[in-house]
């Protein structure tokens, strides 16, 4: 069978920011084509606005569309006098046509000679008001103004001079021409995105090799496996020097009667410390079907939470099955659970304490709920509990705020889930437990 290669975490990494970078250098060049399409239009609407306003102001735009609508000159000659300007205009601005045309929207003048004389394809405003729109007419889809040309006022101040609409002017821009301008700085925009690209590019591969540095060539789930075991590693650690110091202060103090010739107190030191430490035993005693791995784990833990000050009970249900957890992950769930607890108790008022309780859930989960009497969460404290790296206690060394994210990892993993509750404040994680094949229940 070939074994499937899983991809390292430095790997895993780099692909990710090579995908960020990507992602982030094309929503940059969109948004500069979308930028720069904004610009073109708004740059047409204000040139055709100015064309269209300043042609309809013209004396000789005036002049002949007031003698079309007096009847002194024909449509024709009107176009005749018309079209060399409108043409003029195309060839020195940017525009892309210039319509002159009668109150009734009949051309005068237009880019294709042929169309003079038919009706002008747009929207011709019902009060004399200027209109910019975007509308398909016969050169295809434009950005086009439309201004009114209104009837010179006389010398005498005739009551329907400067008032009556004598025609209007129209001057569009192709949405066609718009998009060459944007075409023409398409060079730029690639230059800017693939610099972008290189950028990320180069930071994924400053990022794989720092990666690399630190985890070699695991992968993502070997990284989780080690800081897995480096918590419970440390968990058990902790435990076993609080022990060993308890240890060693009662049998120095059982050495130190003996010497003294109090024989007689130091075997009931001695006595008493091994029927507590039975007591505790008998306690976490459970059938080997059940999680012996917490009970041991429980055991040591006695010993730091008399060091602390805390009085810690524990409570395992006979009938509760083994989570389905390595031993190293059981260790680092419920070590990090009992340590966060110890931390919280400690803040706490006396008499400080600390209860777990492992019990069935259900048919195939197993419950863990620890409890302590500690002050409990703030809301912010509540809501960014797991999260990687945050921590409620300074640490000089920033190896705080682990414990509980890698435990909420662990769980989740593993098809459980571990939440919160206050009044007591307890945390309790749900777990699926061992099937007796072996597998997952």
């Amino acid at each position: 069978m070939v074994q499937k290669r899983t991809r390292s975490a430095s790997s895993s990494v780099f692909i990710a920011l090579i995908l960020v970078a990507a992602v982030l250098g094309l929503a940059v060049g969109g948004l500069l084509i979308w930028d720069r399409q904004r610009a073109g239009e708004h740059e047409a609407e204000r040139t055709t606005d100015a064309i269209a306003t300043t042609l309809a102001l013209t004396p000789s735009t005036r002049d002949t569309l007031a003698a079309i609508a007096e009847g002194k000159i024909t449509v024709n000659a009107g176009s005749g006098r018309l079209q060399p300007i409108a043409e003029r205009l195309i060839g020195t601005a940017d525009i892309t046509y210039v319509t002159i045309m009668t109150p009734e929207g009949v051309r005068l003048t237009h880019r294709d000679a042929s169309q003079i004389g038919g009706y002008y394809v747009g929207t011709i405003p019902r009060t004399p008001t200027a209109l910019t729109e975007v509308f398909a007419g016969t050169l295809g889809p434009s950005i086009r103004t439309i201004v009114p040309v209104q009837a010179a006022q006389d010398s005498a101040g005739s009551a329907t001079a400067g008032s009556t609409i004598i025609g209007w002017v129209s001057a569009g821009v192709t949405l066609n021409t718009v998009g060459a301008s944007i075409r023409d700085e398409l060079p730029v925009i690639i230059l800017i995105t693939a610099g972008l690209l290189a950028a990320g590019i180069a930071g994924a591969l400053m990022g794989r090799r720092y990666t690399r540095r630190l985890t070699g060539d695991l992968s993502a789930a070997d990284v989780r496996d080690a800081t897995s075991s480096y918590e419970s590693l440390r968990t058990l650690g902790a435990a076993l020097r609080a022990q060993n110091h308890e240890h060693g202060n009662r049998l120095h103090t059982a050495v130190a009667m003996l010497e003294l010739g109090r024989t007689r107190e130091a075997i009931s030191l001695l006595t008493e410390t091994a029927q507590r430490n039975q007591d505790l035993v008998d306690r976490l005693a459970v059938p080997a079907t059940a999680e012996t791995t917490m009970s041991a784990l429980i055991l040591g833990k006695t010993a730091q939470a008399a060091e602390r000050g805390v009085d810690f009970d524990a409570e395992i249900d006979p009938n509760a099955a083994a989570p389905a957890l390595s031993p190293i992950d059981a260790i680092s769930v419920v070590g990090n659970l009992i340590d966060n607890a110890f931390d919280a108790a400690a803040t706490g008022p006396t008499p400080r304490s600390v209860h777990i309780e492992v019990r069935p859930h259900g048919n195939s989960h197993v419950e863990i709920a620890v409890t302590d009497s500690g002050p409990g969460f703030t809301a912010e404290s509540r809501a960014r509990l797991f999260e990687h790296g945050y921590s409620t206690k300074e640490s000089p060394s920033k190896t705080r705020g682990l414990g509980l994210h890698l435990a909420r990892q662990i769980v989740t993993e593993a098809g459980g889930h571990l939440t919160v509750d206050e009044h007591p404040t307890t945390l309790r994680a749900i777990l699926p437990t061992i099937a007796p094949n072996g597998g997952t229940r």
